[in-house]
């Protein structure tokens, strides 16, 4: 050996089971930030090339000025500094974890002459022989990964996507991917280092360089039972090795909803509704004056799935809550079924409206509704000398521009209601929805029926946003999935090496009575403390910065948008976090389980 630097790959070799989760951890983030930017590159080639053939000419400011631009570039530097802080908070725990289980060797070369910045020198250039195997597996798999989504983007989704690039190759995703691995690799090895530093030449003999905080800090059962306290004392000993633990909980906690509010703005900003059109026909002169035999005549035509029809009516005298002078007004405007169910299927409604009373020949109606309406479920309209009781109210005005009522209450009734309150049995719209292999021809046959009843159409097939929303959901969800599968992964194998560094003192306690039951639950309560903290921290940062992504992304846009505390997902949370330190805790203690006691004294 000529050199102390020579027992690195020595080292990868024998201890090549317990870098295995550090080595998953560098390809993860090489992976994430190699197909993030290949995906960020492909793009700004599509609008390079839309913007050419529109333009005539292409410029990189001309892009970056773009709304396709600003957002890649924004997406993407966001995506790489969170994918940069989970990877080093990951491969921190995993290196931490690493030193721990090795104090004696630190110690021996240490007895032997080996200096703190040899140590320190040893640990880095250790985890940067990771990056060897590591970083090009991460590139390949991002790579691929970016031609199979480009391949979906192009010929599932299509649409706007139809120019995308294949098989393309980024210089700034592989570039962005190898930096990530090293800078990745020297930022979560410098704490490990130092610790490995201050092992002394004693800690060679006990392999236990904690034992004197141990001594300060005795284990407190007074209201706990003695493995229970032994567990929350084992996990809140060791500072560093707690916050890096908690620390995963709470940052996917706190990815966990901040994508939630990318999920919502989203559908906010496409919004996507079961009564999307993609051809309207309307009345030149905006009147209930289109024939509703057409609507039955479009309903055999090839080509269309379904055919729905709205009748409106202004500014109805009508009174709030026994205001039989009619002092106020009120729209009105028919949903057929069809129209009535999409509502429900849209989440339009607030929480207590009851729809199955709007349909038919009722006395009942949908009112919009915003934060600053006074209206609510259950009062009534007097309209002519018909009175009609709120059953249900929208979320916003989906027929204002911004959403807001404006202090004008408009009231959804049925085709039903609408035709005995009124006497109008004539639409002042038609929509139709086509089949996904409608033709031109079809259209044009459409086309043709209504331009000789003198009506409309407006065309609005080219306007479709479900592909780029099914996009931009599914990444999403995929990049949220494997950083919750890393994490989880992380505190498993965090907690099983914990469990093996800590084999002598279990040994003793096996030796002086502790039964296999209580060693297992020892174990969980550790496990549970990282989750409990990491839950606390998680969402105490989570939520405020939630509202606040909320605030600036959607409330900021779209005004009669409200932050409501998100139930659904905290639940969500609550389960991952139990899933989490189950897993986390069984396979240490079925381990423990089988160790015997002889095996554990040999090691003392």
């Amino acid at each position: 050996m000529r050199s102390y630097l020579s027992l690195i790959p020595i080292s990868a070799k024998v201890h090549r089971r317990q870098n295995r989760m550090t080595l998953l951890c560098i390809i993860f983030a090489v992976f994430m930030v190699t197909a993030i930017f290949s995906m960020a590159e492909m793009g700004a080639q599509m609008e390079q090339t839309r913007l050419a053939e529109k333009h005539g000419s292409f410029s990189l400011a001309g892009l970056m000025d773009s709304a396709m631009g600003q957002t890649l570039l924004l997406t993407a530097v966001g995506m790489f500094l969170l994918v940069l802080t989970a990877g080093v908070l990951m491969i921190s725990s995993s290196i931490n974890t690493s030193v721990a289980q090795r104090t004696q060797f630190f110690g021996m070369m240490r007895c032997i002459g080996m200096s703190k910045q040899q140590i320190i020198r040893f640990v880095r250039l250790e985890a940067l022989n990771w990056c060897k195997t590591a970083v090009p597996i991460g590139l390949i798999l991002g790579v691929v990964t970016s031609w199979a989504m480009c391949a979906a983007l192009r010929f599932v989704v299509g649409e706007e996507f139809s120019n995308i690039p294949l098989f393309g190759i980024s210089g700034i995703g592989i570039g962005s991917g190898i930096l990530v691995g090293i800078i990745t690799v020297l930022l979560a090895s410098r704490a490990p280092a130092k610790h490995a530093a201050m092992v002394s030449p004693v800690a060679a003999v006990s392999g236990n360089p904690e034992k004197s905080s141990a001594s300060r800090h005795p284990v407190h059962a007074r209201f706990l039972r003695i493995e229970t306290a032994l567990g929350i004392h084992h996990a809140v000993s060791a500072k560093k090795n707690l916050i890096l633990m908690t620390g995963s909980f709470a940052l996917s906690i706190i990815l966990f909803l901040s994508f939630s509010v990318l999920i919502d703005f989203v559908n906010h900003l496409m919004p996507q509704s079961a009564a999307t059109s993609d051809i309207d026909i309307s009345s030149t002169d905006g009147a209930n004056s289109i024939d509703n035999r057409l609507a039955m005549a479009l309903r055999n035509m090839e080509g269309v799935k379904q055919v729905y029809g709205r009748r409106s009516c202004f500014a109805v005298p009508a009174g709030l809550n026994g205001d039989t002078t009619l002092s106020g007004t009120v729209d009105l405007v028919s949903f057929d079924n069809f129209d009535l169910e999409a509502l429900q299927k849209d989440g339009a409604l607030q929480w207590g409206s009851d729809l199955s009373k709007i349909y038919g020949d009722s006395r009942y109606a949908l009112a919009t509704w915003d934060q600053n309406s006074s209206w609510k479920i259950g009062d009534t309209i007097f309209i002519g000398n018909e009175e009609l009781t709120i059953a249900g109210l929208l979320k916003y005005d989906p027929f204002s521009g911004d959403g807001l009522t404006g202090g004008k209450i408009t009231l959804i009734t049925s085709d039903e209601t609408f035709v005995r309150l009124t006497g109008v049995t004539d639409y002042s719209l038609i929509m139709i929805q086509t089949t996904p292999n409608v033709t031109d021809d079809d259209v044009a046959a459409i086309c043709k029926i209504v331009e000789e009843n003198g009506y409309t159409l407006s065309d609005k097939r080219d306007q479709r946003t479900s592909g780029t929303y099914f996009a931009f959901v599914t990444c999403v969800y995929a990049f949220l999935g494997i950083i919750t599968l890393v994490t989880v992964l992380n505190i498993v194998n965090s907690i099983s090496m914990s469990t093996s560094a800590r084999i002598r003192p279990y040994g003793a306690m096996r030796a002086v009575g502790m039964d296999v039951r209580q060693l297992s639950k020892m174990i969980m309560a550790e496990a549970f403390t990282y989750a409990f903290w990491g839950c606390v921290i998680g969402c105490s940062i989570g939520l405020p910065f939630s509202k606040m992504m909320y605030d600036f992304l959607i409330t900021g846009h779209f005004p009669y948008a409200t932050w409501s505390l998100p139930i659904g997902s905290l639940a969500i949370i609550v389960l991952f976090v139990i899933a989490a330190a189950v897993l986390a805790a069984y396979s240490p203690a079925k381990r423990m389980r089988t160790m015997s006691v002889t095996e554990t004294i040999n090691e003392l």
